[in-house]
């Protein structure tokens, strides 16, 4: 989702072949998987042990552990037990140049031994070492102390204080520099019995002034969406069934309680609610106790993807996807954000981890014209001075791939900019892995999947997309690579690609095919009257 498979390159694709589950060890809280693994198959094996992995995206059901390490995952039970970095024990990796070895904490005394081994595998272990020592500065004060600090490579894992963790070190470093061949991740303690209180309030802008006083009660999961999610997803026919559960308001906070028993978990939830009303001046809410309804609420906030998908409405894209401030200022940020959205004329929802301060949009940006692109390159860049502004992160979630990348200066100055680049040739000094990402990056308005030259040729079709503008081309543009169609169980999609387990014949996989197909006979019609 953000630009980081956008590249002249080979795409490993694991799930096909290495997607097992290696290990459960449910007295040390661990699992050994392979990058193919799909979380939902580890929460499954982990859930009779009442464990469960903590970074648990909406794409739980067809995200693989090694692209949740990639960009370091983290969804709504993170803010109960933290990132997908929080949760990597040690990887085992193998660098471009084929050095292969197991990367994790590193005591002081395996530190001087391996620095003194020969080869490369020494020097990664030298060079490390040099940059901590070198940047620890910049790294303690440049860095933001926030929940979801997702941009960047992760350089604080290789200070003293954190163990010099290499394999955390490398997680979010987005396959710019070793490729993830298995890893031992830990598992927390999940309750077997959930509760959820949805709180209502006049707008989203209101719900995001309470997240600390929220946060107080320890919730398991503490998530956020706006009216215009709500209305969308409402077109959405046979979708979802949530809404028509929700409580009166604009704006919606979805506050999940755990016991070990029913009884207990709704009795955490009934005292937060009594709570919050004694506070005084609090919005409407609902407790939800029975299963059922907890899945049809929760679907709303896990559908908050698809509103970019409703026939009929605008296409949003992502790009500003998930940046992310200190929670205590999640309000603050959305009205000033909603601001920058209305001077560009921008529409969009707003939803998210707000309990960690991550806030997910989906805007129909101009990618097809020279002003709308201009606008939108102008957008970014007055909107990361404002995430910034509020000592927050360009990503808090999906990662700088290509959308966010040429910004990270700002976020963190040239000292580290120089730090990141010195990461990535530590492990990758010939510079093959996936170049133009993190580092030297390209720019946002650069591998565009429009762009002005964007002209797709008119087609005769069976079926007549009336919601569309009877417009096939758009209609094969609402695909924004979220991947439903890979999921392994549940639903009916995608079966061609649950047979063969190959991305060419997913859903996803055949809307890029025809969208170049179209593109190139746009770009021959174009030639072809360049040349007359």
């Amino acid at each position: 989702m953000a630009g980081q498979s956008c590249n002249v390159a080979v795409v490993l694709d694991f799930s096909k072949y290495m997607h097992r589950l290696l290990a459960l060890d449910p007295r040390r809280g661990q699992a050994r998987v392979q990058p193919g693994l799909v979380l939902d198959t580890l929460q499954s094996a982990a859930k009779p042990h009442r464990l469960m992995f903590p970074a648990d995206p909406a794409t739980h059901d067809h995200c693989t552990l090694g692209g949740m390490i990639g960009n370091n995952s983290c969804g709504t039970h993170s803010v109960m037990g933290g990132t997908t970095a929080a949760n990597v024990e040690t990887l085992d990796i193998l660098t471009y140049d084929g050095v292969r070895m197991e990367v994790g904490k590193t005591s002081s005394a395996s530190l001087s031994r391996l620095m003194s081994e020969p080869g490369r595998r020494g020097a990664i272990f030298r060079g490390l070492t040099t940059l901590r020592d070198t940047y620890e500065q910049e790294i303690h004060a440049q860095f933001p102390k926030i929940p979801r600090r997702i941009s960047g490579y992760n350089l604080p894992a290789l200070l003293d204080e954190n163990g010099f963790d290499m394999a955390k070190a490398l997680v979010g470093s987005e396959s710019t520099c070793a490729l993830v061949l298995e890893a031992t991740v830990r598992l927390v303690e999940s309750p077997p019995a959930r509760s959820l209180v949805v709180l209502g309030y006049p707008d989203v802008y209101r719900s995001g002034d309470h997240i600390v006083e929220i946060l107080e009660h320890r919730p398991l999961g503490l998530e956020g969406m706006d009216r215009i999610l709500v209305e969308e997803l409402k077109r959405m026919k046979g979708a979802v069934k949530g809404p028509s559960l929700l409580p009166e308001g604009g704006g919606w906070l979805l506050v999940e309680f755990g016991g070990d028993t029913q009884d207990e978990a709704d009795d955490l939830g009934r005292r937060f609610m009594q709570s919050m009303t004694t506070r005084g001046a609090w919005p409407t809410a609902t407790l939800f106790s029975e299963p059922d309804q907890q899945d049809a609420v929760w679907a709303i906030r896990k559908f908050g993807f698809a509103a970019a998908n409703v026939p009929g409405q605008r296409i949003g894209w992502t790009g500003w996807e998930d940046s992310a401030v200190s929670p205590d200022r999640v309000g603050a940020y959305l009205r000033d954000l909603r601001s920058l959205f209305d001077k560009y004329g921008y529409k969009t929802t707003l939803f998210g981890h707000f309990g960690e301060g991550c806030v997910h949009t989906r805007i129909d940006y101009d990618l097809a014209t020279r002003d709308g692109i201009e606008a939108f390159r102008s957008f970014h860049e007055e909107a990361s001075d404002l995430v910034l502004h509020y000592g927050g992160s360009l990503s808090g979630e999906h990662g700088d791939g290509q959308s966010i990348a040429e910004f990270l200066p700002k976020m963190f100055g040239m000292e580290l900019v120089r730090a990141f680049e010195a990461f990535k040739t530590i492990w990758d000094p010939d510079w093959r892995m996936n170049p133009g990402k993190v580092v030297k990056p390209y720019r946002i308005d650069q591998n565009l999947r429009l762009g002005i030259n964007y002209s797709p040729p008119a087609v005769k079709t069976h079926f007549q997309y009336p919601h569309d503008e009877y417009n096939f081309a758009r209609a094969t543009l609402r695909c924004i690579g979220i991947g439903e169609c890979r999921r392994e169980h549940n639903g009916t999609m995608c079966p061609s690609y649950r047979a063969t387990r190959e991305e060419m014949h997913s859903t996803r996989g055949r809307a890029p095919a025809v969208r170049n197909a179209r593109r190139q006979s746009s770009e021959t019609r174009l030639a072809q009257r360049t040349c007359q």
